[in-house]
């Protein structure tokens, strides 16, 4: 969590290492952690091949090794002493073959150790913010197999107008985003989201008091490097008494779209031009022509959100699908309604009407939004992470099967409403 520019001195880097040597972790987390965000990745291909990015001494390497589904883990890190502490540890817990070291940097994973498609899970707990977030996801993303996954966590804003003090900290060593903003960052560089998990407090806690007690324990060391990390540390546990409640871990799941996804169709905000088009789209898509005036209505209603009106693009540049979220409520609580979406007949499971979805999802959350509902088919949306809205309370006003009533939570930090939803008047229910 230091700033990466220190690491250009040789010898505050050798302090900093040696203050850390033997701590139970080096980024805040937990086994707990780890294990709900291996959960949210989904059934794994029997011995998955697993690639722990920046491992340290390999809490999380072990952890994967011993629960993943026998699982063979690369683990990958730029410090020696903490790749023989792995070795030694997966020794005495039985998992030597299962785990392999490498010394590397892994802003530059090249070679024969790292060729294209070769892991099923990327994993990178604490150490993507040494790239950044956007950096990481570009540089990992060739090393993931088809249908594998890339898991990090990413230290974040957790409060829309972080203080001066605050930033005053962070904004030298990196720039934090919202959750939101990492989602919107996620989905841009071609990513579908799997899960999301806002690490809770705890998991600091498992970091910095051992880091607190070593501090307390070496204090006045002479060496000027080691006053030097002793102090950077100082600083670091100080800012997080002072303003912890506004930066927080949060675990990404995702993985790559592919062109079945929706990742070969290019999704944008409509503009005036489209209008017409996303008209016929919806007349030819439903074969009737309400789900078209629904759309006209909305356009003149107060519930209608500029921006949050997107078109997919045919390559010769028609418009191949349409997506509409609208404001709506859920016991007063202001949350979107996704309705309707749209595909032109002829390219119906070319993956447009996914990637319309998947860009307006995105816009959503870099607006702030943090819930979006939407009535349809039980097979098609938990694609894109929506899941039976009765599971959070949320009910319709109408009868409905319970699976296809669906809600989808773009910011868990945000309270989930619970209660009837209430539409736009131009739904007319």
């Amino acid at each position: 969590m230091t700033d990466n520019n220190a690491f250009t001195d040789h010898a505050f880097t050798e302090a900093f290492f040696a203050l850390h040597h033997g701590l139970p972790r080096q980024a805040p987390g937990s086994d707990a952690s780890t294990r709900h965000l291996l959960s949210l990745c989904g059934p794994l291909p029997e011995r998955p091949r697993v690639l722990d990015v920046g491992c340290g001494p390999g809490r999380s390497a072990l952890l994967l090794a011993a629960e993943a589904g026998g699982a063979e883990v690369t683990a990958v890190d730029l410090h020696a002493p903490f790749l023989e502490e792995l070795r030694t540890a997966a020794a005495a817990r039985g998992l030597a073959g299962r785990v392999r070291t490498v010394e590397a940097d892994m802003g530059a994973l090249t070679g024969e150790d790292f060729p294209d498609r070769s892991f099923d899970l990327v994993w990178a707990e604490g150490s993507a913010y040494i790239l950044g977030f956007d950096a990481a996801l570009a540089r990992w993303k060739r090393l993931i197999a088809p249908g594998g996954t890339l898991v990090l966590t990413e230290i974040q804003w957790t409060v829309p107008e972080p203080s001066a003090g605050a930033r005053a900290f962070w904004d030298p060593h990196c720039a934090l985003r919202t959750t939101a903003g990492n989602l919107a960052a996620a989905q841009a560089a071609g990513y579908r989201v799997l899960g999301v998990h806002h690490l809770p407090d705890s998991d600091w806690a498992e970091y910095y008091e051992p880091l607190a007690e070593r501090v307390g324990t070496l204090s006045g060391a002479a060496d000027p490097a080691m006053a030097a990390a002793l102090a950077a540390s100082r600083e670091e546990l100080g800012v997080r008494a002072r303003h912890g409640h506004e930066y927080g871990y949060t675990g990404y799941v995702l993985r790559p779209v592919t062109a079945g996804d929706g990742g070969a169709w290019p999704a944008r905000p409509e503009t005036a031009a489209d209008v017409a088009a996303v008209r016929e789209v919806n007349l030819a898509a439903f074969g009737t022509p309400l789900e078209a005036d629904l759309v006209d209505a909305l356009r003149t209603d107060a519930a209608w959100l500029p921006g949050l009106s997107y078109v997919a693009e045919a390559p010769d540049g028609t418009v191949a699908a349409h997506a509409l979220l609208t404001r709506c409520e859920v016991d007063g609580v202001p949350a979107l309604a996704l309705a309707p979406v749209a595909a032109d007949p002829a390219l119906q499971r070319s993956g447009a009407g996914s990637s319309v979805v998947r860009a307006l999802l995105a816009a959503a959350a870099e607006r702030g939004e943090s819930l979006v509902l939407v009535l349809g088919h039980p097979e098609y949306y938990p694609r894109f992470g929506f899941a039976p809205a009765s599971h959070f309370g949320i009910r319709a006003p109408f009868e409905v099967p319970d699976e296809a009533m669906m809600a989808l939570v773009l910011d868990d930090s945000v309270p989930v409403p619970a209660g009837t939803i209430r539409y736009p008047a131009p739904f007319g229910v």
